[in-house]
């Protein structure tokens, strides 16, 4: 359940959220060709980055910083479009801090902390008791304030929020070894042999990138790391590494501060950083309970709103009929006698009659041409399916034309089409 209500609330109004959203994403492969990996569509109306700024915002926080750096003319766009309603008379500040070469006239973010430490000067104009560092690039829901009061209450030089992994996969995570009083005594990155949690043989704590500092303490450190030439300038390898050994670093879990409807069942926090989990996260809010609740009124994801239409079912026939079936289908859709299964539609797809999409995830401004037939897909945004294309009934067809993931999904371009008219 939603464990907000019951605290105070001073902590947020004298914060800053500093989001790094400069990652390139290139395990989403072409999805991120032309957009860095916070700007990549999720969920139907959202942006990845949104999940970050929203819970940012529902916790009371009023001053947000990001940084951008690669491929961020989208990115950059929907933040001027979405997040600019923040104001200055009202003690707000929202500031989208590109990689300007401030310090230095050769050298853009070096590296997640320098991607901090650049723009000391202007967090400095804002003058917050306290900083967090957050990721752009997962989807969940969490009240900040909660990682906030621990933060203060233990006296940590650095808290670092960490969710619960399974022992099995927690190789592919940077995982916190901790005592029983939640200190952090070893970091270890993507380890082959990860220490399970204490009083727990099945499960590991893994970093989500989110972390808590007092400002002047943080700003300490980052001048100390700017100054040492062999260091990479990054949190996950330089800062936290070196408060582990030398200071108090200390582990918050993410079960006490996530945010929970009456219908999710378990802490959902995900990274879709590969075009399977991309696929796997947006699918699974087609399910008849889904694991993300995303009609939560209390705590609801901002973003930027376009005014479209309704979306539009036509003809019904047999063989031509336009209907939906445990399916999200967005504004300004128009589905013209085809069947939709298990599949999520972004703003103003069109699929053409006697088509058959199934468990697709289908971005903006899709055209599917008719007689199509469309199975476990990811589209990208603008691309036009010509007339009778069939996709995922042959693996090996498949991998010749499409990207084509181990587990079997489909990734489509309008690069690819066009490659199909030249064979």
């Amino acid at each position: 359940m939603n464990n907000r209500d019951s605290l105070n609330k001073p902590l947020s109004r004298n914060a800053m959220a500093y989001v790094l959203a400069g990652g390139r994403g290139s395990r989403l492969y072409d999805l991120t060709d032309k957009r860095a990996k916070p700007a990549v569509h999720f969920g139907g109306k959202w942006r990845i980055i949104d999940f970050a700024l929203s819970n940012a915002l529902n916790s009371g926080i009023r001053h947000i910083g990001v940084a951008t750096q690669y491929k961020a003319h989208s990115l950059i766009r929907h933040l001027q479009l979405g997040w600019t309603f923040f104001r200055r008379e009202r003690n707000e500040s929202f500031d989208i801090l590109p990689a300007s070469q401030r310090v230095s006239e050769n050298s853009w973010y070096l590296g997640t902390a320098d991607a901090v430490y650049q723009n000391i000067e202007i967090i400095e104009s804002i003058a917050p008791a306290h900083i967090i560092i957050l990721a752009g690039d997962h989807i969940y829901k969490m009240d900040y304030e909660v990682l906030l009061q621990q933060h203060v209450a233990q006296q940590a030089d650095v808290t670092v929020a960490c969710v619960e992994v399974p022992l099995a996969e927690a190789s592919g995570f940077g995982v916190m070894h901790t005592d029983a009083n939640d200190r952090i005594i070893d970091f270890l990155e993507k380890p082959a042999d990860p220490p399970p949690m204490p009083g727990r043989t099945d499960v590991a704590l893994a970093s989500m990138g989110i972390y808590v500092f007092d400002t002047k303490f943080l700003f300490d450190e980052l001048r100390r790391d700017a100054a040492n030439p062999d260091s990479e300038h990054d949190f996950g390898k330089d800062i936290i590494p070196g408060l582990v050994r030398n200071g108090r670093a200390m582990a918050h879990h993410f079960s006490r501060s996530c945010v929970r409807s009456s219908k999710e069942a378990e802490p959902y926090w995900r990274d879709v950083g590969t075009v399977d989990a991309y696929w796997e996260a947006n699918i699974d809010l087609t399910d008849f309970v889904p694991s993300l609740d995303i009609y939560d009124q209390s705590w609801p994801i901002w973003t930027y709103t376009e005014g479209t239409p309704p979306a539009k079912f036509i003809h019904d026939e047999d063989g031509r009929r336009g209907l939906a079936v445990s399916s999200l289908v967005c504004g300004g859709c128009v589905v013209s006698g085809a069947a939709l299964r298990r599949s999520l539609l972004f703003t103003g797809v069109r699929v053409n009659s006697f088509s058959q999409v199934t468990a697709a995830v289908v971005l903006p401004d899709v055209d599917v041409g008719r007689y199509a037939r469309l199975t476990n897909v990811v589209i990208d945004r603008g691309v036009r399916i010509p007339e009778g294309l069939v996709v995922g009934e042959n693996a090996a067809e498949d991998a010749l034309r499409f990207r084509r993931t181990d587990k079997g999904v489909c990734l489509i371009t309008q690069a690819m089409i066009d490659r199909l008219d030249t064979h």
